[in-house]
């Protein structure tokens, strides 16, 4: 420390350790620098050395460090992506772990959640038996409180007669009786059902007297109807039959009054009681004139003044057809509705010949003289200068060419055979009746026969004389199929006939082929409108008609139905709600007992058609619960009122004037199980479904082990007593609902579709409402029609094999229209929605209404049906001209229209309006 203070300093005495330090600073440097040229030089050389040295000494296969080759260096490569897809393998693992255990969290959350909303699914059930009950009690409790306060009623207690009983008091006079003082309604209560009893005609002493066939015919129709008991004591009415009489007649008036009088149920003077005299001759006599009936009721063709009771007695048609139905083949059509004579007259009167071919009187100087007692003779000249004029083609001949049959005084005789009279008429426009010259002859049977032969082949009769009494006049509307005249007014009946449009001369002629085939055709039809008079008269309803009874055929189900996309994948839309209560049926008609009084003379008079068609008619039954007519096409009655609503309300509910309302599948299948079974699934969530009733139309039964869907409506398998067609149309009782779904097993059709076409129908239940339309056309060469099935934007037909229609038309259809027709169908195995097609436009004259685009409904891959066949539309040719001679003329109409969804299925906001359009 010295000597460096004193270097720096700078003292002199330290001079020799200056010099030391600087040697020794210089050795350090020098070492230094060796050291690291050693280190520098070496040891690279010696490492390089010892490296070589090693992976020599080592097998080639294990060298790290050596040179290698090209292969040697890919497998290093590999293991570096192996080892580096390992690592990426090992992180996703990682990852998947976690997410793994937040997915387990998660279901444990969820099945917390689930046993929360399994407990909160009880207390709801829980809820709602208690609101069930809650229901039933107030049920139970408010038909408590309507019992309280409104009467008890109950049927009338029936009063029965005594075998004894002495009857009525008399009247004064018993020409003047009336119903009010020679019928005993004691007998007839509303609720009795109207039961008539038929005295046996072997029974009776003049029983050997009457006609073989008249008798045969009558029997046999008393026997089939639905009135007539065994049991005379409960009887409301007594019928007897005393004619026609064989001729000669060999019973005196005295005679058959006294075997009237000893009748077992007579009672002293015949009260409730209707004697009967059919006439199958146009010269029949008058059987019961200078016969004293007392109080019973006379129904014959031919009455004087003195013995006719207005509003008691009847004047009923003569009996042509009394064992046989009428040849529709041999009916003349009902178009052209002009023939070749505006009108015909062939008759033959004694009396008035001699006047007016001797006199030779003109028509002017009969004018300018005093009217003459007898109208006959002006008749004669006007229609002679008529035919003379030459204006219109006519034939009046007033001298019988072939022998003329026996009539009454002043009656005018019939010319020929009948068969000579219908080949005028066919060609006859008008038939000209005249009146008989008598005016106490109030009507006879030559008159009588005249009017059926007319309305038979469709000539329009043209009256003269308007004091006659037309066969159930006070019943019938006359003046809607024939021209009434009175003989006065004979100069001015050319102009009345010319003036006549052809479309109500059309109406005048099909009106008069519906009395003719409902009143006067047949035996049935004749005793069917006496007893429908007198019930009619008394205000009794008529019965109820008879529906199909169901045989079903034990079936096993339970197999869960499977759900079609293209069934109900119908979006946000809501068709309506499933049914889930016991099926609702349509209500009842419960006016029986006071349409009789309200409506009777519509329903005997307004019917458009050669059948008799509707339910309160005067012989047809009414019909239990689908009834709901009340005229020719008119509407229902209505049940309720629809809420409203739009968007989501329109879709949840019907709405309309019947709210609450189901319908019923009709399904036709004939060995086609699988079809069946698919087709039945497709219907599982219907809304609005009340049943499916399937109409087993094979012999043999379904199969033991054959399980059919459960799709949540009571499935009914009908079994049929014969391979038929019209089995489809059958009235089966099982069906409870007004509309019908009538539906093929091979109908492809999505829910949204038939919801639309029930909603369609509801607004139009008197017609057919479905999808695939046909048309009929005329062929010119052949001069026939054709059926055609091919796309056109006009059509007359709506097939049945998936359409909508009321149940009226099943009844009709089964009971009313002409058995030819259903033999036809049976015959071609064919036709039967053909059949169904007329008979609505026929009733309606309405044509059916197509809903949708859609012209065929088949479903893709189902085995080929009948209408695949060749001879399929040859049939349906066949069937439309034979229907086209039964009807008289095409019923068929065309349509243009057509309604589609437009926006039934558009996807709208809730608050909007969402509905279907018709275009």
């Amino acid at each position: 420390m010295t000597g460096y203070t004193m270097l720096r300093n700078g003292g002199v005495g330290n001079g020799g350790q200056t010099c030391m330090l600087r040697w020794s600073n210089r050795i350090r440097l020098t070492w230094l620098s060796f050291t690291l040229f050693i280190i520098l030089v070496f040891f690279p050389l010696i490492a390089h050395y010892y490296l070589t040295t090693l992976d020599e000494a080592d097998e080639a296969g294990k060298r790290i460090f050596g040179p290698r080759a090209g292969s040697e260096l890919c497998e290093v490569k590999h293991v570096l992506d192996l080892c580096r897809i390992r690592e990426s393998v090992s992180e996703e693992l990682l990852q998947l772990e976690a997410k793994r255990q937040e997915l387990n969290s998660e279901i444990a959350k969820l099945n917390l959640k689930i046993e929360a909303c399994k407990k909160s699914i009880e207390n709801a059930k829980q809820d709602l038996l208690q609101l069930k009950n809650v229901i039933s009690q107030t049920e139970h409790s408010y038909k408590e409180l309507m019992a309280q306060n409104q009467p008890k009623l109950s049927l009338p207690i029936r009063l029965l007669p005594e075998k004894d009983d002495a009857g009525l008091p008399p009247p004064k006079v018993l020409r003047g009786c009336r119903l009010h003082s020679c019928f005993d309604y004691s007998r007839c209560p509303l609720t009795s059902g109207f039961p008539v009893y038929v005295y046996d005609s072997d029974q009776l002493a003049f029983g050997s007297y009457l006609d073989p066939l008249v008798k045969q015919a009558f029997q046999a129709t008393a026997r089939a109807n639905v009135y007539v008991t065994e049991n005379a004591d409960i009887a409301c009415l007594y019928v007897i039959l005393v004619g026609e009489m064989q001729e000669p007649v060999g019973l005196r008036p005295a005679d058959l009054e006294q075997q009237l009088y000893s009748l077992p149920h007579w009672r002293t003077d015949g009260h409730n009681h209707v004697i009967i005299n059919l006439s199958r001759k146009s010269h029949t006599q008058n059987l019961l004139y200078n016969v004293s009936t007392g109080r019973a009721m006379v129904a014959q063709s031919t009455f004087y003044a003195v013995q006719y009771r207005p509003g008691f007695d009847l004047v009923v048609s003569p009996l042509v057809h009394a064992m046989s139905e009428p040849n529709f083949m041999e009916i003349p059509p009902q178009v052209p509705v002009k023939r070749k004579y505006l009108f015909t007259f062939q008759g033959e009167k004694i009396e008035s010949l001699r006047s007016s071919l001797q006199e030779a009187r003109s028509f002017e100087e009969e004018m300018e003289g005093d009217p003459p007692a007898d109208y006959d003779d002006r008749i004669i000249a006007t229609l002679k200068a008529v035919q003379d004029s030459k204006l219109d083609q006519v034939l009046v001949e007033f001298i019988c060419k072939n022998p003329l049959k026996p009539s009454l005084p002043t009656e005018w005789a019939l010319c020929g055979e009948r068969e000579d009279r219908l080949a005028l008429l066919r060609l006859s426009t008008f038939a000209l009746i005249i009146t008989p010259g008598d005016p106490h002859l109030v009507v006879s049977s030559g008159c009588a026969t005249r009017l059926f032969e007319a309305l038979e082949v469709g000539a329009v009769p043209v009256v003269l004389g308007e004091q006659v009494q037309l066969p159930y006049q006070d019943m019938l509307q006359w003046n809607e199929a024939a021209l009434v005249v009175p003989k006065p007014r004979v100069t001015e009946v050319h102009f009345l006939l010319r003036s006549l449009s052809d479309s109500d001369l059309l109406a005048m002629r099909r009106q008069g082929r519906f009395l003719w085939e409902a009143y006067f055709s047949t035996t049935d039809s004749i005793f069917n409108t006496v007893l429908a008079m007198i019930r009619t008269r008394i205000q009794i309803p008529a019965a109820p008609i008879r529906e199909e009874a169901a045989a079903e055929i034990p079936h096993r189900s339970g197999k869960a139905a499977g759900t079609d996309p293209n069934m109900a994948d119908n979006g946000d839309l809501d068709l309506g709600p499933v049914e889930t209560e016991p099926p609702y049926a349509s209500p009842k008609y419960l006016r029986n007992f006071t349409l009789t009084v309200t409506d009777f003379y519509r329903s005997w008079n307004s019917a458009p058609g050669p059948f008799h068609l509707f339910p309160h008619t005067p012989f047809d039954p009414v019909l239990p619960s689908e009834a709901k007519f009340l005229g020719s096409g008119t509407g229902f009655r209505p049940i309720g009122g629809g809420a409203g609503g739009s968007g989501k309300e329109f879709q949840a509910a019907l709405g309309g004037n019947v709210p609450r309302e189901q319908f019923t599948v009709v399904m036709l299948t004939y060995e086609r199980e699988e079809v069946l079974m698919n087709s039945l699934e497709r219907l599982n969530g219907l809304p609005y479904l009340n049943k499916v009733v399937v109409v087993w139309n094979s012999p043999k039964l379904p199969s033991e082990d054959l399980l059919w869907p459960d799709i949540g409506v009571p499935i009914m398998v009908v079994r049929t007593e014969k391979n038929s067609l019209n089995n489809r149309f059958l009235p089966w009782n099982e069906i409870e609902t007004e509309a019908i779904l009538s539906i093929d097993d091979d109908a492809h059709l999505r829910h949204d579709e038939i919801m639309f076409g029930f909603r369609v129908w509801r607004e139009a239940r008197d017609r057919i409402v479905g999808f695939p339309g046909r048309y009929h056309a005329w062929d010119i060469p052949h001069q026939s029609w054709l059926y055609n099935s091919n796309y056109s934007c006009e059509l007359s037909m709506v097939l049945t094999g998936a359409a909508f229609f009321h149940k009226y038309y099943a009844y009709l259809y089964s009971y009313v229209m002409p058995q030819a027709i259903r033999d036809m169908v049976d015959e071609y195995i064919n036709c039967e929605d053909i059949a169904m097609n007329f008979l609505v436009s026929h009733i309606t004259r309405k044509p059916p209404i197509k809903v949708t685009s859609r012209w065929t409904f088949r479903c893709p891959g189902c085995p080929q049906a009948l209408s695949h066949d060749d001879s399929h539309f040859h049939e349906r040719h066949k069937c439309i001209n034979f229907f086209v001679k039964v009807y008289g003329y095409m019923p068929l109409l065309y349509t243009q229209f057509r309604v589609d969804s437009v926006l039934f299925k558009t996807r709208l906001p809730h608050d909007k309006t969402k509905c279907f359009k018709f275009i």
